[in-house]
This record gives C-alpha cells, sequence and structure tokens, in this order.
C-alpha cells in the first residue's frame, strides 16, 4: 500500500486531500494516516497542510524494495528481492537462499554488512547508506569450469552501468575488480554450489562505493562521489546494473561467451602488461597474454609457455 501511496503522490506533484487519496486508493482515511506516518519514518519527506493535504517532498535513498523494482523493467532479475537494513554478510545470506530453491535472478540488499567479506576472505568495508552492497543468485546453464565468466560478465556490467548512469568511465582488473583513475570503485565474489559437471547455483557479489566519503575510504580506493564530484542516486544505479547485467547474463546464456569476452577486453587494464599472479601458494610471473573463453587469464612465461590462470592476487610488474 504504502507503495500505491508514493505512486499517486508522485504522479500528482502537488497537494492531494487525504479523502481523495483514501478513495482512489480503497482505504481509510485513518488507514492512509498510518501509511502516511510510516513513509516519514523511513525518510519520506512529506508535506501534510490543512485544507490541502499531502504533497511528496523528496525521497530518501534508500534501497526499498518498492524503489527498486519500480520502473525496473526487467524481465527476471530483482523480481524478487530480500531487503535489510543491517546484515552480517549478503553473500552468506544469497547462499542460503540459493540453497532453498531461490529462483534465478533472487537478489538480497543490505545498507550495511557488519561482516562484509570480499575474496579470500578479506573485510569490505560497507559504511550505511554510502554503498551498494548485493548479491545476486544466478542458476546458469554452463559448466562448472566455465563459471569465471560470471565474474567478468559482472564486471562489465557494473562499468557499462557507470557510464550509462554516471558518465564515469571505468577499467577492469582482472579478475574483479573495476577502477576508475587507477583506484578501486567496486570488487566482486563469485561463490558457485555444483557437482561434477552441474552447476546448481552461483552467488555473484558486489560491492560498490557509491557517495563514501574520502575520509573512509582505503588509500587504493575511490568512490562515484569522489570521481564526480557529487552524491548519486544508489537506486537509479542499481537499476541500470540489474538492467545491464541481465542484458549480458541472457547473451551469455544464449549465444556464448564470445561478445562478454570482446566487451571485457574494452574496458580492461590487465592484458599487455607484464604482471605477477599468487594463487594457490604459487606465484607465477610473465605477461598477461589474453583470456579464454572461460574468462581465465592465459599468462605467457619467460621460458613463452603459457600458464592458465583461473583464479589468483594480480598485482603489475614494475
Amino acid at each position: 500500500m504504502k507503495e500505491k501511496i508514493l505512486d499517486y503522490l508522485n504522479k500528482k506533484h502537488d497537494y492531494l486531500s487525504g479523502d481523495q487519496i483514501a478513495k482512489h486508493l480503497g482505504i481509510s482515511r485513518q488507514g492512509l494516516w498510518k501509511h502516511i506516518q510510516e513513509l516519514k519514518d523511513a525518510g519520506y519527506e512529506i508535506a501534510a497542510v490543512p485544507h490541502l493535504g499531502y504533497r511528496l517532498e523528496s525521497c530518501p535513498d534508500r534501497l526499498f524494495v518498492f524503489e527498486v523494482q519500480r520502473n525496473l523493467g526487467t524481465r527476471f532479475i530483482g523480481k524478487k528481492i530480500d531487503y535489510f537494513d543491517s546484515l552480517s554478510s549478503t553473500m552468506d545470506q544469497a547462499m542460503a537462499l540459493g540453497m532453498h530453491g531461490a529462483a534465478d535472478g533472487s537478489l538480497v540488499l543490505a545498507e550495511t554488512q557488519t561482516k562484509g567479506r570480499g575474496r579470500l576472505g578479506r573485510d569490505w568495508l560497507s559504511p550505511k547508506y554510502k554503498g551498494i552492497y548485493l548479491s545476486l543468485v544466478l542458476r546458469p546453464k554452463i559448466s562448472p569450469s566455465a563459471c569465471p565468466i560470471l565474474t567478468l560478465m559482472s564486471a562489465v556490467s557494473i562499468c557499462e552501468a557507470l557510464k550509462e548512469s554516471a558518465g564515469l568511465e571505468a577499467q577492469i582488473k582482472w579478475p574483479n575488480d573495476v577502477l576508475i583513475h587507477g583506484k578501486k570503485a567496486a570488487g566482486i565474489l563469485t561463490e558457485m554450489n555444483a557437482e561434477t559437471d552441474k552447476v546448481n547455483f552461483v552467488v555473484i557479489g558486489i560491492g560498490l562505493n557509491v557517495n563514501n566519503d574520502k575520509k573512509s575510504l582505503l588509500s587504493h580506493a575511490t568512490s562515484l562521489k569522489e570521481e564526480t564530484g557529487e552524491e548519486l542516486s544508489r537506486v537509479a544505479l542499481l537499476q541500470e546494473f540489474l538492467r545491464k547485467v541481465e542484458h549480458n547474463y541472457l547473451h551469455l546464456q544464449d549465444k556464448g561467451a564470445r561478445e562478454i569476452i570482446e566487451k571485457w577486453r574494452s574496458f580492461n587494464l590487465t592484458l599487455g602488461t607484464r604482471v605477477k599472479v599468487d594463487y594457490l601458494n604459487k606465484h607465477i610471473e610473465g605477461q598477461a597474454a589474453d583470456i579464454d573463453s572461460d574468462g581465465a587469464l592465459l599468462i605467457r612465461k619467460d621460458s613463452g609457455l603459457i600458464q592458465k590462470v583461473s583464479s589468483g592476487d594480480v598485482t603489475a610488474c614494475r
């Protein structure tokens, strides 16, 4: 009902009497008043003037389900959203939902995480109402060995959304970092539940620094606010990302990875550079030559041999 009230107030852009709103929505004046108070408590500024009625003045930058789904326009991504003001980890919640049969495209959102995590068990700082912290449940029809391509697909979708929504040119550091002017703005964590030859589901976790102030950022990190000089709508940015990721995911499912890989190459800053990769207590150094059809990084060692790496920490050699 609160969503219907907001939609009605949004359409009119002027004062509406309580009688008019209540009649339109088929509720009592007392019920309307209660919903208005709940909306005010949630951060919506709604003016109430005797003999004039109610008018919506402003909306809070909160990732409420009805705000994210309004005019989203996706087919299945974000049709089911679990929203939390605070949560230990969106990844843990989404993995649990996946185990209990959550549908393809189910989304977990949190305004803050108390135990947000990135790759290799690292912490992900999640200041409240500043960033976008989400985990997305997908059920792709691909082999377990091909799952790294989903990380690349997600990184491409972030870069496209940043360009579309904020006019920012972002780049991708293989495998899971999105950078702006050399500083990290977003990270991606992908976890899989699979059998030997079958993927049951994949959870893609994303942390994006949106309106974070400089003092709350690590030295190697940035936020969209720092890059643009202004606060951005997290709802609009999230919606654009969900549209992009659905488009890329459907294309990946229907036509394979080629276009995703070509897009990734256009955003990447890893290929062609000399890098060191640390993974599984191993150290590989050489030129980042390419990525294969599954999204693995191909390293040309000094011996001329090509080493395939599916995951690891990449640092540029000077």
